[in-house]
């Protein structure tokens, strides 16, 4: 049984129009402080320099994913679907509302500086020494586990890690409906009430019934704009490159035991490759800014003068080629070299891929990364077998390759390059 509250709370929610909680468990775990900690991390990491609007948190969007699942398991409930194991629905809201906990400041750009994983400190969290898991483990002393096994996608029942974490997931849903929203773009509006009327659960996972098809599609060219249009905007990946190179900079200096003048306990940990889960629910947007603030007046001039850039928005140019190869770069930073640039700070090169829709291959074992149709004779199809338009899109996508530079280093040099260079630059 689900304790539920006297009263049902309600957020009032600019995508979904409002978040209900009933349940006494949900409604503790949004109120930790570890959960709270998602007010202070951007969504969409540094996208708000792009988008003025994408200032929205990991905190409504784990709302709004606990609310699609929520809807969800209400509509198999309402309609008594024996597939759908009904003991299941707390650990699956918990999973729902958790399964971001582990978000660092400006997300996935943190995570590729310093070999992180999201998910792996999600579930660090869960059965850590936090307010979350005590919460949890009220409930049931394995119920932090549980949770986390979904995360991971090591639970024993795939129909629940299916409803937290596919390729059509009740995350995926929200995310495309509230980046849209905040970043004002249309590519993202999708029937997300007619995806969810549609889904069944069968066979120990979510499948979509057939007559749904059309609005699967949508969803994915959905998907994929959004990727192509926001996530992987060319701007946005310059203001993320700076910020990669802040942290490179910073521990190279670190490694190198330059005196920093201003310096926090969570950073060292970072930069010692030894950050407990007390120092981590400590590092927020807020913190990182403070410390870039405070770095610009470092001495030493490649740290000040790209924290200067992040902070004032003074981003990275950047010019478009249909071919890149090691020989060209190579080339170029020699160039960068000869005029007195940095090539390890001054260049940057960028080539974006994203995998729109994995296709279903005959022979494969588990279908768990294919959207499944459930026709009227109960057989599954892979959505890519009946429908042109996933076709169209399956597979990897590629973008065109970027090279990025600081505009006014390079117009001080533009005579010194070769007239090769000065041409990939446009000079």
């Amino acid at each position: 049984m689900l304790g539920r509250l006297n009263e049902e709370k309600v957020f009032k929610d600019p995508v979904h129009n409002y978040i209900h909680v009933e349940d006494a468990t949900i409604w503790r775990l949004i109120n930790t402080s570890e959960f709270q900690r998602l007010r202070r991390i951007r969504q969409l990491g540094t996208s708000y320099l792009t988008f003025h609007g994408a200032e929205h948190s990991r905190f409504s969007h784990s709302l709004g994913v606990y609310e699609i699942t929520r809807q969800i398991i209400s509509l198999f409930e309402r309609n008594h679907y024996t597939d759908w194991p009904k003991e299941e629905k707390l650990l699956t809201l918990c999973a729902a509302l958790l399964h971001d906990l582990g978000h660092g400041p400006f997300s996935h750009s943190i995570e590729e500086a310093f070999h992180m994983n999201h998910e792996d400190w999600t579930c660090r969290i869960i059965m850590g020494n936090t307010e979350v898991h005590d919460i949890l483990s009220e409930v049931d002393p394995e119920l932090p586990a549980k949770v986390a096994s979904v995360i991971a996608k090591t639970y024993d029942k795939p129909i629940v890690v299916n409803l937290v974490s596919s390729p059509l997931d009740a995350d995926r849903m929200d995310y495309l409906l509230r980046d849209a929203y905040y970043t004002g773009v249309n590519y993202g509006t999708i029937d997300v009430d007619r995806i969810i009327r549609m889904l069944r659960p069968y066979q120990d996972r979510i499948v979509v019934k057939e007559s749904g098809m059309h609005a699967v599609e949508d969803y994915l060219m959905s998907r994929y704009q959004m990727y192509w249009q926001v996530y992987f905007h060319p701007v946005t990946r310059s203001s993320e490159i700076l910020l990669r190179q802040i942290f490179r900079r910073a521990k190279e200096l670190y490694r190198d035991r330059f005196k920093f003048k201003f310096m926090l306990k969570p950073l060292q940990g970072l930069f010692e490759d030894n950050v407990t889960v007390e120092l981590y629910l400590q590092m927020d947007e807020a913190l990182l800014q403070t410390a870039f603030m405070q770095w610009i007046g470092e001495e030493d001039n490649i740290l000040s003068e790209l924290c200067s850039r992040f902070i004032h928005r003074r981003l990275y140019k950047y010019v478009e080629l249909e071919m890149l190869d090691a020989n060209m770069i190579s080339e170029i930073r020699q160039e960068f070299l000869k005029v007195g640039l940095n090539p390890d700070y001054d260049l940057e090169s960028d080539f974006p891929t994203d995998l729109p829709y994995d296709v279903f291959h005959p022979g494969d074992e588990a279908s768990q990364k294919q959207i499944l149709l459930l026709d009227r004779q109960d057989g599954l199809r892979e959505i890519s077998e009946v429908s042109d338009i996933v076709r169209s899109i399956s597979g990897i996508h590629r973008g065109k390759n970027h090279l990025y530079y600081p505009e006014e280093k390079l117009k001080d040099v533009l005579t010194l390059f070769s007239p090769a260079v000065a041409r990939i630059f446009k000079l």
